[in-house]
């Protein structure tokens, strides 16, 4: 009760900010396509500065907003192939798997968080910021296309940056962790999956899992 307490009590402003960069990740899981992909991660960069969930400075909250332009500005470029009907069944399968692992895995966590005594402010951002690593993983596992991976570990660096700023808030006997941490570690994953696309788009002409499958066979 009193996590749905927590969220009860945000006033209907609050949740139409935090609701908007969750709604653009879900549209970038569940809707194949580049303008989908650029268009979601675009609105997820405007939407940052207003997410004062993040709890960073202002140079760090800056910092995610030039990675997802980053991103926004690759999900328009490279190859357009797209994978074939096997390819595209294999990615039912596995995005249906991926589906219910995401679903189960959220649920679990988010009961968690439920259970923890944490005031409501801090409780409402610690789901919130598993809310972006369970979406993270779930378009890890449904967009079968190594560049869009990159959307993938940002979702789920952005969940690391809310929590690390609960965990700032709650954790003081050894000092705060750096805040820029999360950023850095997104940033890095991030630019190890562009470059492999990279890699893999001149190599192979494609960026798509199945095709890397279907060389290999």
């Amino acid at each position: 009760m009193h996590f749905l307490d927590a969220w009860a009590a945000l006033p209907a402003s609050g949740f139409l900010r935090m609701a908007l960069p969750v709604a653009l990740l879900v549209l970038a899981v569940l809707v194949p396509g580049r303008p989908a992909a650029r268009f979601s991660a675009l609105g997820v960069a405007l939407s940052l500065p207003f997410l004062r969930e993040l709890d960073a400075p202002a140079g760090v909250t800056w910092g995610w907003v030039l990675l997802w332009l980053a991103i926004a500005w690759r999900a328009g470029s490279g190859p357009r192939g797209a994978p074939g009907a096997g390819a595209r069944l294999g990615a039912l399968e596995s995005g249906t798997i991926g589906l219910l692992l995401g679903a189960a895995l959220l649920a679990l966590v988010v009961a968690g968080v439920a259970r923890l005594d944490l005031e409501s402010e801090l409780t409402r951002r610690s789901s919130y910021g598993v809310l972006f690593v369970g979406l993270g993983f779930l378009h890890l596992m449904l967009r079968r296309h190594v560049a869009r991976a990159a959307t993938a570990f940002a979702a789920m660096g952005l969940g690391l940056q809310v929590l690390q700023g609960v965990v700032r808030r709650v954790v003081t006997a050894s000092g705060p962790p750096a805040a820029g941490l999360p950023l850095l570690a997104t940033a890095l994953a991030v630019a190890l999956a562009l470059r492999v696309a990279s890699v893999r788009e001149s190599a192979l002409g494609s960026s798509w899992v199945s095709d890397a499958h279907d060389l290999h066979d």
